[in-house]
């Protein structure tokens, strides 16, 4: 087998097509709703969060598993345009993950999801090489017992772990174990350690897993995250919302990019919201993936949201 490069991030985890539907208002029980187009593209929480890296001008690989099909082409083509480097492994026969996603009049998107289980990815189906020779790994935690083995491997080598986690998946606490950078979707602290109040939730996970940030993005609300000492806030920016598909993955990949530049955290957590904003100014997860002087830009100049967030840490 080759010598496997050095690169700054690696991510292990899920890849999805995307089929993107545009409602003129969402469908109630029962109803019948007309649209007008679909747009076929490529996404996945890890996959999308490693192509945004890439194109900031880091050095990516993503590890995932795609089936013999014309969306697993389409990913392939998608990777190498992008110049992500791959380790695929293709399941013969086996469809690739699809994702129907249903898009309001608001932006706010509604997805269903179809996984072949043979797209499972399994921890003997790993390379330790394949994730040691990086600065950085990403997980979302799916495929929990290899993301585990990576994130056990990068502990050792010492490279840090990011999780990008939405589900209490079996075996999780394995995982979070070995996670450097918990930053979850909204409600996953409070389900996790079974604590109403977000702060409190935050500040428990962060203790019981001995992680060095715990956060939660939070839509509108930005992103808040617990560094064992203080609270750390974002307000989300205000743009024209299109599409909020991919917004969770790309705010990692901001996250990512600015904890491996050495930025403080507030200033990784501005960037990541405001690279989060403008990827829902287009179409799919990867649709508003805008340059780096442009995301300075809107965190210079961009109006934001008000937030509760900023009342409750100021009292």
């Amino acid at each position: 087998m080759a010598k496997t490069a050095k690169v700054d991030l690696v991510g292990v985890g899920l890849n999805a097509t995307d089929t993107v539907i545009p409602l003129s208002k969402y469908p109630t029980r029962g109803s019948k709703v007309e649209y007008s187009q679909a747009s076929v593209l490529p996404g996945g929480q890890v996959a999308s969060t490693v192509v945004a890296c890439q194109r900031w001008g880091m050095k990516t690989r993503y590890v995932g598993k795609l089936g013999d099909d014309v969306a697993a082409t389409l990913h392939r083509e998608a990777f190498a345009h992008a110049g992500v480097e791959t380790r695929l492994l293709t399941v013969n026969g086996g469809a690739s993950s699809q994702s129907l996603i249903l898009v309001d009049d608001g932006g706010e998107r509604t997805v269903l999801c179809r996984r072949d289980e043979r797209m499972n990815l399994r921890p003997e189906e790993l390379h330790r090489d394949w994730i040691v020779n990086a600065r950085a790994l990403h997980v979302d935690g799916y495929d929990t017992a290899a993301a585990t083995l990576a994130a056990q491997w990068a502990r050792e080598a010492g490279v840090p772990v990011i999780a990008d986690l939405d589900e209490i998946y079996t075996g999780i606490e394995g995982l979070l174990e070995n996670t450097d950078f918990i930053v979850a979707s909204r409600d996953f602290p409070c389900r996790l350690m079974r604590e109403p109040n977000l702060e409190f939730a935050l500040k428990m996970m962060q203790h019981r897993f001995g992680c060095r940030i715990a956060a939660a993005t939070l839509g509108e609300d930005g992103v808040l995250a617990w560094d064992g000492e203080q609270f750390h806030h974002a307000p989300a920016f205000r743009v024209p919302v299109v599409d909020t598909t991919g917004a969770g993955d790309i705010f990692h990949a901001g996250f990512i990019y600015g904890m491996l530049q050495g930025w403080p955290l507030q200033h990784q957590l501005d960037f990541a919201c405001a690279a989060a904003a403008l990827n829902c100014t287009q179409v799919g997860a990867r649709g508003g993936i805008m340059p780096v002087d442009i995301i300075e830009e809107l965190m210079a100049t961009g109006p934001r949201y008000d937030s509760a967030f900023c009342i409750q840490l100021a009292d």
